[in-house]
């Protein structure tokens, strides 16, 4: 997938859990919005949706507390792949 945009990241957050406010929220961990399940199930999307592999050193709370950060990290991933 060439552009990995916000809106196409908050889409498959969704998908993994409903009702969180991607676009505002900044402590999507720290403040438990996403629980281990749901960071385990935000990485097997990342995969199926972007086709990026997120190595276990990327699993941290910086790169899984915001969109924005999640947004980042799979394009910096993506462009590294």
């Amino acid at each position: 997938m060439d552009d990995i945009t916000l809106d196409d990241v908050i889409e498959m957050l969704e998908g993994v859990r409903e009702g969180v406010d991607y676009e505002n929220v900044t402590t999507l961990v720290d403040d438990r919005y996403l629980d281990s399940f749901d960071i385990l199930a935000v990485v097997s999307a990342i995969d199926d949706e972007f086709d990026v592999e997120v190595p276990a050193k990327e699993i941290i709370p910086a790169n899984f507390n915001s969109a924005q950060a999640l947004t980042a990290m799979i394009q910096r991933l993506a462009e590294e792949d």
